[in-house]
């Protein structure tokens, strides 16, 4: 570590010696030096923390020191966070999946909800093959412990948890299904853009984020311009109105309560003449079992650790402007809700 504006270097004999048993010329282990010998176990520490907040090129030019070791002082940081936070049996668990380049290259990351931290990153996309390989690195007795997991509608994630967790409750995340109700509405904006013409589309024209964004999250235009839309075209008012109301699904604690607020729901799209609703409505009643499972007492967790991990790994890649190393952001993952050492 430096002294001030001094940077410091320790010049240390390090003795060599013959082992009698396998006549090998072994080095002696020095406890405070790091796996990159140049350096002391202290300052890899430092490095690591310097990490968790700038890039490696940024640590790399502070510390003036090649971007290469930087980084493979990072991974020694990581790793160690890694064994000193070993991962438990969870009860639940939280499923996405992350691209990491165009062309539909994913992998899958877990979580442990519960302790809300990432626990798997891997497979080679998004199949059930690649699910299942999170099992099977869990081990039977910890998968035997999982009770609850949330999850998109993927149908590879049902199918691997159906086999590997049989007596687990499956989840569907709510901000997964709010998103296809977003897209849904969407589509019912551009059919009305394509059925008016003249002054009529000027209220429609750009306004697709102001009627997915939430009313509190708008500006002051925003909401000026949302209430000039909803007043002038009824069906996208109808359309806003029912997906807002949507969300209080996940607020009831029976499985009845919630059918029957599903069931008034549905029964206001008649005679709406909202299609991509009725698609929504059709696909939700197809999962309905793995949504409800949220109105039992049991099977309350935080549905928005997924989505802020998920956001998370996003600002991890857009920093590093992408990382071609796998294990590199494997690493950055996994330990991205660790306490710092």
């Amino acid at each position: 570590m430096s002294c001030g504006d001094a940077r410091v270097y320790l010049e240390v004999e390090v003795r060599r010696v013959q082992c009698k048993r396998c006549g090998k010329v072994k080095r002696e282990k020095l406890p405070w030096l790091a796996d990159n010998p140049f350096y002391t176990k202290r300052f890899a520490r430092y490095v690591g923390r310097k990490c968790r907040a700038m890039t490696v090129m940024d640590v790399a030019r502070e510390l003036k020191l090649d971007w290469h070791t930087v980084k493979a002082l990072d991974k020694e940081y990581m790793r160690e966070q890694l064994r000193r936070h070993p991962v438990s049996a969870p009860r639940a668990i939280g499923i996405d999946e992350i691209s990491l380049r165009k062309g539909h290259t994913y992998r899958i990351v877990v979580s442990d909800l519960e302790r809300g931290r990432p626990i798997w990153f891997g497979g080679e996309d998004r199949s059930e093959a690649s699910m299942d390989a999170f099992y099977a690195w869990l081990g039977s007795r910890k998968t035997g412990e999982i009770r609850l997991a949330v999850m998109d509608m993927w149908k590879a994630f049902t199918k691997s948890a159906e086999k590997n967790i049989p007596g687990a409750a499956i989840l569907y995340d709510k901000f997964h299904v709010m998103r296809h109700l977003g897209e849904a509405l969407d589509q019912v904006r551009k059919i009305e853009y394509a059925r008016l013409s003249g002054k009529d589309r000027a209220y429609i024209k750009g306004q697709k984020y102001t009627l997915l964004s939430h009313k509190e999250n708008l500006t002051l235009d925003g909401r000026s311009a949302l209430r000039k839309l909803l007043k002038a075209n009824k069906r996208l008012n109808a359309a806003y109105l029912l997906k807002e109301s949507f969300g209080q699904l996940w607020s009831y604690r029976t499985e009845g309560w919630a059918r029957r607020f599903f069931d008034h729901w549905r029964e206001a799209l008649k005679w709406r003449r909202l299609a991509p609703y009725e698609k929504f409505a059709a696909m939700i009643e197809r999962h309905w079992k793995g949504i409800a499972a949220y109105s039992r007492p049991e099977n309350k967790v935080s549905l928005g650790f997924v989505e802020g991990l998920n956001n998370k790994i996003r600002v991890i890649q857009r920093r590093a402007y992408g990382l071609r190393d796998e294990e590199y952001l494997r690493l950055k993952i996994l330990t991205c809700m660790l306490k710092e050492i």
